[in-house]
């Protein structure tokens, strides 16, 4: 998938020299939590979000230090903040650093932006023109339309086991030549013994993804590494049944 086929087009913006007031209702009107803002030449310039409005004079939450801090801290930065906190137009509070994507962009691009530089949106520039946003609801939109696609498929028993035993070859977690995978008519048995607790979840999810699989049973055990303490994983519902037994 590409920026295009998930991107929301023809977003909501403001212009730089808007009030602040102004821009804030826009949000709140379309509930949004970010506008992308444009300058005098109809570029993205900078990006409003609710953390740009968190420091205000307004609500008191300007930022305040004790005075020898201000004193190392330095006027140069002294006075972006105030500006910040006290400005009444757009390009004084919004965040001037635009992180954008073009439409052609692979998804996972667009994702790995996001993570590295902690954006919550990204700008979808097509000649440096503004074309669209995508926020992070805009992936969980794609991915709820995505999610139940995998076609119903009749696999033999003998291709899901070896799908899913090279599915574990591939990964760095699986405690490889521990555990025993068995199918039978769709029903994925998984045994054996891990080291670390948390792969008991993900071979479960590894077999729930081969396509073919009808059912997971899994009955691996858990073995502490450090105290050679073998832990059976039980059922959900018993291991629902021995919690509340534990509480009474």
């Amino acid at each position: 998938m590409k920026a295009e086929d998930v991107m929301t087009p023809m977003p909501i913006y403001v212009d730089e020299n808007d009030t602040l007031q102004d821009a804030i209702a826009l949000m709140l009107h379309h509930r949004i939590s970010g506008l992308p803002v444009l300058g005098e030449t109809g570029h993205v310039v900078g990006m409003l979000t609710e953390g740009d409005l968190l420091r205000r004079t307004e609500t008191h939450t300007e930022r305040k230090r004790p005075r020898w801090l201000e004193f190392l801290v330095g006027p140069g930065r002294l006075a972006n903040e105030y500006v910040h906190s006290h400005g009444r137009r757009v390009k004084e509070v919004m965040s001037t650093r635009v992180i954008s994507a073009t439409p052609d962009m692979p998804l996972d691009e667009v994702v790995r932006l996001m993570e590295k530089h902690h954006i919550k949106r990204v700008p979808v520039l097509r000649n440096d023109k503004l074309v669209g946003i995508i926020s992070r609801a805009n992936l969980v939109h794609a991915l709820g339309a995505v999610i139940n696609e995998i076609p119903a498929t009749t696999v033999s028993d003998t291709s899901i086991r070896e799908q899913l035993l090279t599915t574990l070859d591939r990964t760095a977690w699986a405690s490889k030549g521990l555990i025993d995978v068995i199918v039978r008519n769709g029903v994925v048995h998984i045994n054996g013994i891990v080291l670390n607790a948390e792969e008991i979840n993900a071979l479960t999810v590894a077999a729930e993804n081969t396509p073919g699989v009808k059912e997971v049973r899994n009955d691996v055990a858990w073995c502490d590494p450090m105290s050679g303490l073998v832990i059976e994983n039980e059922p959900p519902s018993l291991r629902a049944s021995n919690d509340l037994q534990s509480m009474i």
